[in-house]
C-alpha cells in the first residue's frame, strides 16, 4: 500500500500516481455506468433474485480479486514504493463482526441503492443526493475508527 509518506520521499512519483489513479476511477466510473450497475432497478432485480445480472457481476469481481491476489502472492510483486505487497490473513474469530459488519453494509446498500463503489459515479451521473451517502458512509467510518478500541474484536 503506498502511503502519502512514501510518495512525498518520491516527489518524482507524486504527479503520475495520483494520474493514474485519477484516470482508473474515471474509467470503473465509466465501467460501473455502462453496465448500468448503478442502476436502482437492476439492484432491487438482484434482491428480488429476478434477475442474474448483478450476481455476475459480483462473481466476476470475486473472481477477478482471487486471481489478482493469487498473482500478487506468487510473484511477490512490489509496491510503487519498492516493498513487497503482503496481505496478511484473516483472524476469523466466532465471526459476529462479519455479521454484523455485513448487516449494516447490507442496509446502508438496501437504503440507499447502492453499495460504497459506486457511490462516487452515482454523483457525477446526476444525482446529487448521493452526497448524502458518501457523508454518511464518511462519518460512519469515522465513528467506528473512534469505537474500535473499545469495541470486542
Amino acid at each position: 500500500m503506498t502511503t502519502s509518506s512514501q510518495i512525498t520521499e518520491f516527489p518524482s512519483l507524486r504527479r503520475p500516481v495520483i494520474l493514474v489513479y485519477l484516470l482508473l476511477g474515471v474509467a470503473f466510473g465509466i465501467v460501473l455506468t455502462k453496465s448500468e450497475v448503478l442502476s436502482w432497478f437492476r439492484i432491487q432485480e438482484m434482491f428480488r433474485f429476478q434477475s442474474l445480472r448483478m450476481y455476475g457481476i459480483i462473481g466476476s469481481a470475486v473472481v477477478t480479486a482471487a486471481v489478482s491476489v493469487a498473482i500478487i502472492k506468487r510473484l511477490r510483486l512490489k509496491s510503487v514504493s519498492g516493498e513487497v505487497i503482503s496481505i496478511p490473513s484473516k483472524q476469523l474469530g466466532t465471526g459476529i463482526r462479519y455479521a454484523a459488519g455485513g448487516t449494516i453494509f447490507g442496509l446502508g446498500w438496501a437504503l440507499t441503492g447502492a453499495c460504497p463503489g459506486p457511490l462516487f459515479a452515482l454523483i457525477g451521473a446526476g444525482v446529487p443526493v448521493m452526497v448524502v451517502a458518501v457523508v454518511s458512509a464518511l462519518l460512519g467510518t469515522w465513528i467506528y475508527g473512534w469505537l474500535r478500541p473499545r469495541l470486542p474484536h
